[in-house]
């Protein structure tokens, strides 16, 4: 089989995109992904679009179909990738399986969502469809899910709230220097900790925002990308896994079961280990999740995350600098662009296209996580030598 190589990526500006719908936004990283690839859009041969709720957020369905129309990349295949907020992982595995297989010697990946022409309510009942029926007719979101991890975990592991709180101020701190992201600002330890409760013990800067925007990638064959570029990033390990639907049914809320195994999966794949790795773009839609992630890949023991976030350890400076682009914290989270993103961030890494994001780095890896981590996507990439 042969490597799947990434020769092009875009991400638009991520936000309040107002008066822009999902086609356009989606059209909008399409054409830019083809520019920054150099690939024409009639050599597109598979063309996947991972969206998680066009139809529930606009009315609006056969979005891969009209974006194959948009970009004028007919007679491309065209297939929606839906795997709620894992969505965009989704799509990478996807993507790389039409590769990988050999069905297409060129396929794009667009990821997007319009959300914010909806209300608070409208955005989080729409996510919350996500949850199993009994959780979701009892009223329960992802949110609370979040702050009852987050309380077990600190009781359970004597971890500081703080802990939490500074995972937040350093993808801030990180967002400042990603000029797609939906948040520019750096915030300071106490603002995160005074601000208003939203799930105990975890505060509104503890989430991410609702969000607007896409995001896109090109991948081929090695020997195809060759043609185009010498510098590309090949996908050297990629796995997908899943967890119980129904939250509480898990022997340990502290330990994600997807993460796990996605993570197992990658790194056999690879040939790489949670010791190889020199960025990574973890999914903290909450920042509980940053802890559950890290320790589920294997950067740190079960109950020990925080204490890298202490030290340092992920800062930009750091042993292991995670969320570079600030995360679906500061970045924003438009649900079917996010994993894509992340392997947005990492291609520029790995590139060395970063700007005053950048960082030393040969090897990256992405962990794209569904609802609570119902399902996950670990993608690992690396320069091509």
């Amino acid at each position: 089989m042969e490597r799947v190589a990434i020769i092009g990526a875009s991400m638009t500006q991520f936000g309040q995109r107002e008066g822009e719908w999902i086609q356009d936004l989606l059209a909008e990283a399409g054409v830019e992904c083809l520019e920054d690839a150099g690939v024409e859009a009639d050599a597109v041969e598979h063309l996947y679009v991972s969206n998680m709720a066009s139809g529930e957020f606009e009315g609006q369905t056969g979005v891969p179909n009209a974006l194959a129309h948009d970009l004028d990349a007919m007679p491309a295949y065209t297939q929606r990738v839906d795997q709620t907020s894992s969505s965009g992982g989704a799509g990478i595995f996807a993507a790389w399986q039409s590769v990988a297989s050999g069905a297409s010697d060129m396929t794009l990946l667009v990821g997007g969502e319009k959300m914010t022409h909806k209300t608070t309510g409208e955005a989080t009942d729409v996510i919350a469809s996500l949850t199993h029926p009994v959780e979701y007719k009892t009223g329960v979101t992802l949110p609370s899910f979040a702050g009852l991890t987050a309380r077990h975990y600190l009781e359970r592991f004597d971890a500081p709230r703080e802990s939490l709180g500074k995972v937040a101020v350093k993808n801030h701190r990180n967002g400042v220097d990603n000029p797609h992201a939906q948040f520019q600002k750096e915030v300071d330890l106490e603002t995160v900790l005074e601000s208003p409760i939203v799930a105990d013990p975890l505060r509104l800067y503890d989430f991410c925002p609702i969000t607007d925007g896409s995001a896109a990638l090109m991948l081929c064959p090695e020997s195809v990308a060759a043609e185009y570029t010498d510098d590309y990033v090949v996908i050297s390990g990629i796995d997908g896994a899943t967890d119980t639907h129904v939250v509480h049914e898990r022997e340990d809320p502290t330990v994600m079961g997807g993460v796990v195994e996605s993570g197992k999966g990658a790194y056999e794949m690879s040939g790489y280990g949670p010791e190889d790795i020199d960025v990574a773009e973890l999914h903290d839609m909450f920042t509980i999740l940053e802890f559950l992630q890290m320790e589920g890949l294997g950067f740190a023991e079960q109950g020990e995350a925080w204490t890298l976030v202490e030290d340092g350890y992920t800062e930009r400076d750091g042993e292991l600098p995670i969320n570079t682009s600030g995360g679906l914290k500061s970045k924003g989270h438009p649900l079917g662009a996010s994993g894509v993103a992340q392997g947005v961030e990492i291609y520029e890494q790995l590139m060395g296209e970063a700007g005053p994001r950048q960082v030393e780095a040969d090897v990256g890896l992405c962990c794209n996580v569904g609802g609570f981590g119902n399902c996950v996507i670990t993608t690992i990439m690396e320069a091509a030598q």
